[in-house]
């Protein structure tokens, strides 16, 4: 067996596994990635880039027509074909993955195709091609990303059956589709499925629409796809889908207990994702897992002394932002262990100035405490708001729903945490984010000149209602 050796061997290629590779290697580190499909990962390939692509597309496709049809002009849609549409979501996906590979290149890390396996704390068998490698390191990273997670009576067929992945490799839109789960990934494809024309069912077995996210924020949300069409049940209980010839027929309880049969011609699982750690050898090394989730204390080391883990297999939020900045910590940790660079100032991700971002429309951002948070840990708060509707430009961009919540703490004015509902809310959080991790106060975000006519107003506005003096609500 052939036998490399290195001071950094990461498993997997996505966005915390790539990125921890090159700031390894910016630090002085010989470093690999093994990947054994495309670089970039599930984010970029099949999940966020590719997404975001088909919900830009969805946006032009709806605001366009009803711009159109209120200015008088008749919108003719027989010619409208979502092959295209798609083509752009996988040139784009594309385009960034070849960005990645060069990137790597760039910074003189070796990309190794293949699959891999811990034989030893600091060994890495590789099957490649080519025939099997084996990878010497002072420091192992895993970094191997998620998978849909499938449930009973609802197995994948990527024909009428989607995983997301299945979803968004497809180029036919179906008539009818039943979304089964209510959170970020279900609620992004319920809006640009029915942006493009699909009549959308969406079920949810907890009893709102994006459980992770503040409420009033998912109100506003099940309030504006309820007005555009969107059949929706919360509290509901999906049992199975019995697949028909040119249908399928899923099986509902609703939250009153009724059962209910509900005809689609397809149906997307979006109820969570599971862990890709099979395989690996793990157990082998008494890595310390929970419910399939690597244990990971401080810069991300597991149970096994030099192996961390960072990403969708650890406990930390399944985001590909958090798995980023999780891998820059374990290379700067590694990079001070083995060079004597100066030692990581972050020990591990800071969970509470972590954004989540869910990019339906309206968006929804947040960070830090919530209300339910805050209630259920005992601290001490008092709440801002500030609605879109009073915002000039949320008004004049014909995009008032929406509302800028902060949490602050009524002596100190510290802010806590925050959720944005509306026009640009994943662009808009990171100043209020900003401004809780350098510790300032709603005080000082209320003093900042903000632009006019802007949304980030809405910030401003709802930072100067902490103090009691808005002025426009």
């Amino acid at each position: 067996m052939e036998s490399k050796q290195y001071d950094f061997v990461v498993i997997g290629a996505g966005p915390g596994g790539y990125v921890a590779a090159i700031r390894a290697a910016q630090l002085g580190l010989s470093a690999a990635v093994v990947e054994k499909d495309l670089v970039g990962g599930v984010c970029l390939n099949i999940g966020c880039i590719p997404s975001k692509s088909l919900i830009h597309n969805a946006q032009l496709f709806a605001q366009g027509k009803a711009l159109l049809e209120k200015t008088g002009a008749k919108v003719d849609l027989s010619n409208f074909d979502y092959s295209l549409v798609w083509k752009a979501s996988r040139l784009a996906a594309d385009r960034l993955s070849k960005g990645v590979n060069f990137l790597l290149r760039k910074n003189k890390v070796d990309l190794i195709k293949g699959k891999a396996m811990l034989s030893g704390a600091s060994t890495v068998d590789v099957e490649t091609p080519g025939g099997s490698v084996q990878l010497k390191a002072k420091a192992i990273l895993l970094a191997t990303g998620s998978r849909p997670r499938p449930i009973p009576g609802f197995a994948f067929d990527e024909k009428k059956i989607f995983s997301s992945t299945g979803m968004l490799m497809s180029d036919k839109l179906p008539k009818r589709m039943f979304i089964l789960g209510a959170g970020a990934i279900g609620m992004e494809f319920a809006y640009v499925l029915n942006a493009f024309g699909v009549e959308v069912t969406v079920a949810e077995l907890l009893p709102r629409v994006l459980p992770l996210e503040d409420e009033e924020a998912s109100k506003i949300v099940e309030k504006e796809f309820r007005s555009r069409g969107v059949t929706m049940y919360t509290g509901a209980r999906a049992s199975g889908a019995e697949v028909k010839d040119d249908h399928v027929v899923i099986h509902l309880t609703d939250a009153q207990g009724a059962p209910l049969d509900i005809e689609a011609d397809a149906v997307l699982v979006s109820v969570g994702r599971a862990t890709n750690t099979e395989g690996l050898g793990l157990e082998n090394l008494g890595v310390r897992m929970e419910r399939g989730y690597i244990i990971t204390g401080d810069y991300h080391e597991t149970s096994c002394a030099g192996i961390y883990a960072v990403g969708d297999i650890t406990t930390y939020p399944q985001l590909a932002h958090t798995a980023s900045k999780a891998g820059e910590i374990v290379a700067e940790r590694v990079a001070h262990l083995l060079k004597g660079t100066p030692n990581p100032r972050e020990r591990t991700v800071d969970r509470l100035h972590v954004p989540s971002a869910v990019y339906c429309e309206p968006e929804v951002a947040s960070f830090g405490l919530s209300e339910a948070s805050a209630k259920e840990k005992g601290i001490r708060y008092e709440v801002a708001r500030f609605p879109y509707r009073g915002n000039g430009r949320a008004v004049a961009t014909e995009a008032p729903e929406g509302q800028v919540k902060i949490m602050f703490d009524p002596d100190t004015k510290a802010i806590l945490g925050a959720s944005i509902v509306g026009e640009g809310a994943a662009d808009t959080i990171h100043e209020l984010l900003l401004a809780s991790k350098a510790e300032l106060t709603v005080e000082d975000v209320a003093e900042l000149v903000h632009a006019h006519p802007t949304v980030s107003e809405a910030i401003m506005e709802a930072a100067k209602a902490a103090l009691g003096r808005a002025i426009h609500y």
